[in-house]
């Protein structure tokens, strides 16, 4: 690539930067960008490629080019690789080691979709090599990585958008819920239920070798140094192809060594839609209440005492009382969704469906014309991608930025102390800490295994 090509596509991703600050968009739409010429369009990399890795990757096609992929299975690599040839006719240039992408000049912005425990190093890291970054949900294994990863947004100006794609996506119902209960309808809202389904545990699941290609040290990164574990009978379905009880690929999140189960993965998606309709979002919790949960291990101070099975939550009720008095119901059980229950009548949204006598009143009594771009802030994106890099063009947040990402995350995180400590907790949302328990503030933050630790 040469350097008035670079320079060309700079300048097209950066020339609206003064009109953003007055705060007027003036930069091309996310149409011209996908008729634009390959010396226009952004230049995107790709780090952690199995499952959502492809599926954003594929979201981007349309919008970018991308020209390197990093994961540590080789196997995943030459997989996705194959994949983006034969969509685009042109493969990216693969790498074993993330950084190496970092390093170079012609990539505009990353795509980060390796395991949640990755997230926070190679976000921050990727910031300071001067890419904007699209980040998978849940976007922290900690509340202190949320603090730091706002501490390198304001440093940077980098655009940050986070992967919770239902507030741009799956046909605006989640934003049409929202407007919904911002134009009355539901009268004043009394409860919200998030139902994130449950999980299951696994038998003991024994240390055998690394599969080939697969580069085990990399993967745990700042994790722990343990064995690879799994078990011979291999998963069906989405995520398909590798062993169903595993410490690795797509069970990861199983572990609280990796992730914070249900809680952080479908509960990423549903209480950041319940936070939003609550108004929520520069607030958080009061307290957390574990109702009842279920673990599959035993645990000890905060930590499960075995480590050749999953270890996080099966069965949980968990409330949240948030501002206003409001609780905020996450449970296992029920249909995966989210419930709002008002003075004046209730309704009931996920990806499939919006329903309720508010959703069937519209039919006679619609909502008022803008009422769902008022709660996305414009006009409604393609999808997630391309509202990331609209905002790319204009420099502002996009629609799932780091802080009412991470204010929600709160919850999530919060949750599972509780249910690790078997307590309720209560949290103070200005200073962000839990009021009067040193045992609880000592899960906010994790050690990185020596060698990972976030380079600065």
């Amino acid at each position: 690539m040469t350097n008035s090509t670079h320079l060309n596509r700079r300048h097209f991703l950066g020339a609206t930067s003064a009109a953003a600050a007055a705060g007027v968009f003036a930069g091309p739409s996310v149409n011209s960008i996908a008729q634009a010429s390959p010396n226009e369009r952004p230049v995107f990399a790709t780090i952690g490629l199995r499952n959502q890795g492809w599926t954003i990757t594929n979201k981007s096609t349309k919008f970018a080019d991308f020209a390197a992929f990093a994961d540590v299975d080789e196997n995943v690599l030459g997989m996705v690789n194959e994949k983006l040839k034969n969509k685009t006719g042109k493969a990216a240039d693969g790498y074993g080691d993330y950084r190496k992408v970092l390093e170079r000049k012609d990539i505009d912005a990353v795509m980060i979709a390796a395991p949640d425990h990755w997230h926070t190093k190679i976000s921050i890291e990727a910031m300071l090599a001067g890419k904007d970054v699209y980040c998978e949900k849940p976007l922290t294994l900690t509340i202190a990585e949320g603090k730091l990863i706002e501490e390198v947004v304001k440093k940077t100006g980098r655009v940050f958008q986070v992967g919770t794609m239902q507030r741009t996506e799956n046909n605006q119902r989640f934003l049409k819920a929202i407007a919904i209960i911002r134009a009355g309808r539901l009268g004043d809202l009394r409860k919200v239920t998030c139902g994130i389904g449950g999980a299951t545990g696994s038998p003991e699941i024994p240390a055998i070798d690394v599969p080939k290609g697969l580069n085990w040290d990399m993967w745990l990164g700042p994790a722990p140094k343990v064995p690879y574990r799994a078990l011979p009978e291999m998963r069906k379905g989405y995520g398909g192809g590798v062993p169903l009880y595993t410490n690795c690929h797509y069970a990861w999140r199983n572990w609280y060594e990796y992730s914070g189960g249900q809680m952080n993965d479908w509960g990423a998606h549903h209480v950041d839609i319940a936070t939003w309709a609550l108004g929520a979002s520069e607030t958080g919790p009061s307290s957390i209440t574990p109702v009842s949960y279920s673990l599959p291990v035993e645990y000890k101070d905060g930590n499960p005492t075995v480590d050749n099975k999953y270890n996080s939550p099966t069965k949980f009720e968990i409330q949240a009382d948030m501002p206003g008095g409001i609780p905020l119901i996450i449970k296992n059980e029920g249909d995966n969704g989210i419930l709002f229950e008002g003075t004046k009548g209730r309704i009931f949204v996920n990806r499939g469906r919006l329903s309720g006598k508010p959703v069937e009143d519209l039919e006679k009594n619609p909502l008022p014309e803008g009422a769902v771009e008022e709660v996305y802030g414009g006009p409604v994106s393609e999808n997630h991608t391309s509202n990331w890099i609209a905002a790319m063009q204009s420099r502002e947040n996009p629609i799932s930025d780091v802080w009412t990402h991470n204010r929600m995350l709160e919850t999530c995180h919060l949750a599972n102390i509780a249910i690790r400590l078997g307590r309720k907790l209560n949290w103070d949302p200005a200073k962000r800490e839990i009021i009067g328990d040193e045992e609880a503030n000592s899960f906010l933050s994790r050690a990185s295994r020596k060698g990972y630790e976030i380079d600065m």
